[in-house]
């Protein structure tokens, strides 16, 4: 693998920060719901957490991406 660094054109990127940020509060979304009816066995618990967890965390960067650089 080359440490060439590689750039992404400015329109693919926002299309990946938008795909990325609706994916992930849908993930939250669906996840909050399944567990509201108990719809998660107790042995998934924990990757579903996880992955809870790791899609909040994207939300917030793509919040502070978005505070940061704007949205055009």
């Amino acid at each position: 693998m080359s440490n060439k660094e590689t750039t992404i054109p400015m329109d693919r990127a926002r299309e990946i920060h938008n795909l990325a940020f609706r994916s992930s509060r849908t993930t939250v979304s669906v996840i909050d719901a399944m567990s509201q009816r108990g719809a998660i066995k107790g042995e998934e618990m924990s990757a579903i957490g996880t992955l809870r967890d790791q899609c909040v965390q994207v939300s917030q960067l793509c919040e502070a991406f978005q505070s940061e650089f704007g949205s055009e």
